[in-house]
């Protein structure tokens, strides 16, 4: 299959079990819950989504092989530290394939994901971060980290607190209401502490 790209950028994760660590972002384009454009967000089923994936301006690959090498090109060889890619979008599971894994892979690359929860994860995923969105059925139900945006009517904590994660984070929704959303997600933490506070560093230092 072809690739639609919207970025590729060498920053560090933001957010997570794995914030702080260096790391390629691959974001694709597309999602399942939103076209990306304005005019269709009060129909979207995730309607607080504040990032562009509208558009392949990073390019379109037409093998993995392809896309991989370009992805390499971001990492600083020879410097330490196994490479990472987090694979993000949109919806990066609408494209991320097993032959795309196997080729980022051959390029010496760990395979992240962030995804909403709703596809098929393919086999060579070695790091998945699920963040589930009210409105939408999950296709993924273990993981390593699950990232709820919180609060959100509809998607509660309690509500995927069984299922089969290894971390589990609540990240204040962002906007008008963050000081009170982050309030409201400490004190949840502090009274069910399976749940630890997600914070998007990233946005905090300026990092893209």
């Amino acid at each position: 299959m072809s690739y639609s790209v919207k970025e590729i950028f060498y920053t560090l994760q933001g957010e997570g079990a794995q914030a702080g660590r260096a790391a390629v972002f691959c974001r694709f384009a597309g999602c399942n819950l939103w076209s990306g454009r304005e005019v269709d967000r009060e129909q979207a089923v995730c309607k607080f989504c504040d990032t562009d994936f509208v558009g392949a301006d990073a390019g379109r690959f037409a093998t993995a092989e392809e896309l991989a090498a370009v992805v390499a090109a971001q990492w600083p060889r020879g410097k330490g530290g196994r490479p990472l890619v987090v694979c993000t979008g949109g919806e990066p599971l609408l494209q991320l394939d097993e032959a795309l894994c196997s080729a980022l892979h051959a390029q010496g690359f760990e395979v992240a994901v962030e995804t909403n929860g709703t596809q098929a994860r393919p086999r060579g995923v070695d790091w998945l971060c699920v963040s589930p969105k009210a409105g939408a059925s999950m296709a993924l139900s273990s993981g390593d980290e699950l990232k709820l945006v919180y609060p959100q009517p509809g998607a509660m904590p309690d509500r995927y607190a069984s299922l089969g994660f290894r971390h589990f984070f609540l990240q204040p929704m962002d906007g008008d209401n963050l000081t009170a959303n982050t309030l409201a997600a400490i004190d949840y933490c502090l009274a069910n502490p399976q749940w630890r506070l997600g914070l998007q560093m990233h946005k905090v230092v300026g990092l893209r």
